[in-house]
C-alpha cells in the first residue's frame, strides 16, 4: 500500500516533482491572536527573531487589526519596528483594511496578507461582513498594495467545513480564490480552519479548485483538531501544492470552533518534507530549540510530536 502511494506520486507531472518546499510560519500571528492572555511584546519579537535564524523565509509576523477585535496583536507597530530583519526572509502582515494597510504602510512592512472566508456564516462572524462585502473590502487594499508595489498573500478559510453551515462546497472555494487572485494576490493559502478535513475531503476539494486555478497559486494550511494534519498536508503535495503554512510548536486554533485545535506544528511538517527528501531549508534543531523557548513562555506543553519524541530522548 505505501509503494502504490509513492509510486503514484512520482508518477505526476514533472511540475509536481519540485523538491523544494515553502513553509509559511504562522506561529508568530495566527499561533499567538487567540492566547488568553496578552503575551509580552518583547516574547513576541524574540519568537520572531529566532524563527529568523531557522532557515524559515517567511513568518507571519502580526495583524494591524483593531485592538477591540484582536487585544493581543495591539502592539504591531513596536514588533514590526524592533524585530531584526533578516535578509531574504519575509515579514507578512495581516491587513483586513485598507485601515490596516495603511497603518502597516508606516510600519515599513513589505508583505501583507488578506483572510477571506467560502462560508458567509463563517465570514459574518470572523470579520463582521459578507463574503462580497469582503471581497470589496480587500479590492481596496489590494488596489494600494499596487500603487505600493507591495505582494499581498491571500487567505481562504473554511475550505472543508465551517463550524456553523458543516460542509462546504468546492466550488465556493474555487470561487472565493478565484477573486482573490483577479485581485492581485500572488498566492492563496487554503485553509481547514477548524481542522475536520480528512484526505478525502481535502483531495475532493482540492480537485475542483485545480480545475480552476494554477497549482503553483496555492498552499496549504491545516489544523490538527483530528490529528488529519499532515495526512491532509500530504494529499496536498501529492497533487503538487509546494507552499505549506505551519505553526511552531502546534500554536494557535480557531476562536469559533469548539474544541480546535492549533496548527499543525512547523517542527512535524520539516520531520515529514525531510524524511521525503523535500528541501525546506530549515535546520529542524534550531526549529525545536524555538518551540522549547515559546513553550516555557506560554507555560504549555508543546503540540509537536517530534518534538515530545525528541525532548524525551526518543531520537
Amino acid at each position: 500500500m505505501i509503494r502504490t502511494a509513492f509510486r503514484n506520486f512520482t508518477s505526476k507531472p514533472a511540475v509536481q516533482l519540485v523538491k523544494k518546499v515553502k513553509i509559511v510560519e504562522v506561529g508568530p500571528r495566527d499561533g499567538l491572536q487567540n492566547e488568553k492572555h496578552i503575551v509580552p511584546t518583547e516574547t513576541k519579537i524574540k519568537l520572531i527573531d529566532l524563527l529568523s535564524e531557522t532557515g524559515l523565509s517567511s513568518i507571519e509576523a502580526t495583524s494591524f487589526v483593531s485592538p477591540k477585535w484582536v487585544p493581543q496583536m495591539s502592539d504591531h507597530e513596536q514588533v514590526m519596528k524592533k524585530l531584526k530583519r533578516i535578509p531574504g526572509v519575509s515579514y507578512p502582515v495581516l491587513t483586513p483594511n485598507l485601515k490596516g494597510f495603511e497603518a502597516a504602510m508606516e510600519s515599513g512592512v513589505k508583505e501583507v496578507a488578506i483572510f477571506g472566508a467560502a462560508s458567509e456564516s463563517f465570514s459574518r462572524k470572523n470579520i463582521n461582513c459578507s463574503i462580497s462585502e469582503s471581497l470589496q473590502r480587500f479590492e481596496a487594499v489590494c488596489d494600494a498594495a499596487k500603487e505600493n508595489s507591495i505582494p499581498v498573500r491571500g487567505y481562504v478559510s473554511c475550505v472543508v467545513g465551517c463550524p456553523y453551515e458543516g460542509y462546504v462546497d468546492p466550488k465556493a472555494v474555487a470561487m472565493v480564490t478565484n477573486s482573490l487572485l483577479d485581485m492581485g494576490c500572488y498566492e492563496i493559502s487554503l485553509g481547514d480552519t477548524i481542522g475536520i478535513g480528512t484526505a478525502g475531503s481535502i483531495k475532493a476539494m482540492l480537485e475542483v479548485v485545480l480545475d480552476r486555478v494554477s497549482v503553483d497559486k496555492l498552499a496549504i494550511h491545516c489544523h490538527d483538531t483530528y490529528g488529519q494534519a499532515l495526512a491532509n498536508i500530504l494529499i496536498a503535495l501529492q497533487l503538487g501544492i509546494r507552499t505549506v503554512d505551519a505553526s511552531v510548536s502546534g500554536l494557535g486554533g480557531c476562536p469559533y470552533a469548539q474544541g480546535a485545535s492549533g496548527n499543525v506544528a512547523t517542527e512535524d511538517v520539516v520531520y515529514m518534507l525531510h524524511g521525503m527528501d523535500f528541501e525546506t531549508g530549515v535546520n529542524l534543531d534550531k526549529l525545536l530549540d524555538v518551540g522549547d523557548f515559546i513553550c516555557r513562555e506560554l507555560g504549555r506543553r508543546t503540540a509537536s510530536k517530534v518534538a515530545q519524541a525528541q525532548r524525551n530522548g526518543h531520537q
